[in-house]
């Protein structure tokens, strides 16, 4: 039997970190595309997906949209590229964004925010080749001010995050995007509610690494029945690994990723979900077909 990575590399360009023979760059655009491009050519075997936040992007202004732009044609067609953009919005906006993530920049999936509804999240949700990943539960220390507020209904009282997760397993039933969830790894005990009212959803797991998410706990807690159905999310602690000599920075992306990889599998074959795990056997593809032209 043959099994996928469930490594996801978040792409979040900080150039204050990058090693000096990219910061030395003629461009911004220009460092952010050998940085990004260095860490995919080193990690493509090892992903099932990789992840690039809006916001470390839109920080550089038109260098940093020519860098998303090209980042994401570098990712292998068969690798799945997901727009960390946690966007919300209504009618027409959301319509915009759609069109914006999915056609023009070509991303097989984008996160969300459900707070405006069921009705704002259509534009994406319709698109039967595509990946939606809905906002639940945070690895944030404030993600409770809201997402732990008791909400009642029909005399059932619960926290925000868990009607979230029901709302998108019902949504997931009626509507031809893949549905998915975000459930930070800082908080395992809720990642197994979630994990419980919908088990066959993906869920995007940040929150190892920089962030201080418990991986094994985490990783007994959301995977699925298969041992599978999370991205572990991982960007800090994987492209600014410590490195000997600064020439060796992507020997230690490199190495934090396999670490990290290899720390996944051990879970899922010790608890018994895989029995026969190949590392790095097989590809992942949760959201689209191979992109044309990548």
């Amino acid at each position: 039997m043959h099994t996928d990575s469930l490594l996801c590399i978040g792409l979040d360009p900080d150039l204050s970190r990058f090693p000096t023979s990219l910061r030395d760059c003629d461009s911004v655009a220009g460092a952010i595309i050998a940085f990004n491009g260095e860490v995919i050519a080193a990690t493509s075997d090892l992903v099932c997906a990789y992840k690039p936040n809006l916001g470390f992007y839109l920080a550089h202004g038109r260098a940093g949209i020519e860098a998303l732009e090209e980042t994401r044609r570098l990712v292998p067609s068969h690798i799945p590229v997901i727009l960390d953009a946690k966007v919300g919005d209504m009618g027409n906006t959301a319509d915009a964004y759609a069109t914006a993530y999915f056609d023009t920049w070509g991303f097989d999936a984008v996160t969300v925010n459900p707070y405006l509804g069921e009705d704002s999240l259509a534009p994406f949700m319709r698109r039967d080749d595509k990946g939606v990943i809905v906002v639940c539960k945070t690895s944030n220390p404030g993600s409770g001010d809201l997402q732990n507020c008791t909400l009642e209904e029909g005399g059932v009282k619960q926290p925000m995050y868990l009607t979230v997760a029901d709302r998108v397993a019902t949504w997931a039933d009626r509507w031809p995007a893949t549905l998915g969830l975000v459930v930070g790894a800082t908080y395992p005990a809720e990642l197994a509610e979630v994990r419980s009212r919908c088990p066959d959803l993906p869920i995007l797991l940040p929150g190892i690494g920089a962030q201080g998410g418990d991986l094994e706990a985490s990783l007994r807690a959301g995977l699925d029945a298969a041992g599978a159905g999370l991205l572990v999310s991982s960007s800090r602690s994987v492209l600014y690994a410590e490195a000997k000599g600064e020439e060796d920075w992507i020997d230690a992306v490199r190495a934090e990723a396999l670490r990290l990889r290899d720390a996944i599998d051990r879970v899922r074959t010790s608890s018994g979900w895989v029995q026969d795990l190949v590392p790095g056997s097989g590809k992942t593809r949760l959201f689209a077909q191979d992109r044309a032209g990548a």
